[in-house]
């Protein structure tokens, strides 16, 4: 109440906090300083001194933009180290969160008989709500060779998982910033997210419209369900 100006970790965060869903009954005092130009968002960035794959101690292969056909082998050691099957073709996507409804990690399990079916692989590494734990941990043994999960977070091999994966997921219902699509993008990991907050402010969704102009960056999609 009393600050000169109120800053968020994202423009479009600035603009939802002004909003019931997102405001958490400070709507009113929200939206006024919005009106009087005293709320504003700024981005978080990226520690290039940590996530860059060029200069990452943490991956089994360095690469970078000119190198790229160098992730592949991040890839086939993501698939070793997970129990997944070696397949360079299978298209692998990975989570690495908390498992919260809130990061929208039950939309990952309901779609993802779907995603097994046509070819493709998931890695999780996190922990959080044990309905979703448990889940995903009864996915994997469900189809071992597809669904490799790590129960815990460990900084290092989510390094690994980033420079591994080919599609990283960030489906969340509402998300200030976000930094891991952010690692995804400096990786060469396509971000899959769903457009809100942060995530709407550094992902362009691959439409043929932005690929045509070359501003494609990842998928973006709109609704908060399984079929999205």
């Amino acid at each position: 109440y009393y600050a000169d100006h109120i800053t968020a970790v994202s423009p479009t965060y600035a603009r939802e906090i002004t909003e019931p869903q997102y405001a958490y009954g400070m709507e009113g005092l929200l939206r006024q300083r919005h009106h009087e130009g005293r709320l504003s968002g700024i981005l978080n960035g990226v520690d290039d001194g940590i996530w860059s794959p060029q200069n990452d101690l943490l991956l089994p292969m360095r690469y970078d933009r000119d190198t790229l056909e160098e992730k592949a082998e991040n890839k086939r050691q993501l698939q070793i180290a997970m129990g997944l099957k070696v397949d360079d073709k299978a298209p692998l996507f990975a989570v690495v969160s908390r498992l919260t409804s809130q990061k929208g990690l039950d939309l990952v399990l309901e779609a993802l008989p779907g995603l097994l079916e046509q070819g493709g692989q998931l890695a999780l590494l996190g922990a959080g709500d044990p309905v979703l734990q448990e889940g995903f941990l009864a996915a994997a043994a469900e189809h071992p060779g597809k669904v490799g999960v790590q129960i815990g977070y460990h900084e290092a091999f989510s390094h690994r998982i980033m420079g591994g994966a080919d599609v990283i997921l960030v489906p969340s219902r509402f998300e200030p910033c976000g930094l891991t699509q952010l690692y995804g993008l400096k990786y060469g990991t396509l971000p899959l997210v769903r457009r809100t907050g942060g995530l709407a402010d550094t992902v362009s969704d691959s439409s043929l419209e932005n690929l045509a102009d070359g501003l494609a960056t990842g998928f973006v999609f709109e609704d908060s369900n399984a079929l999205s």
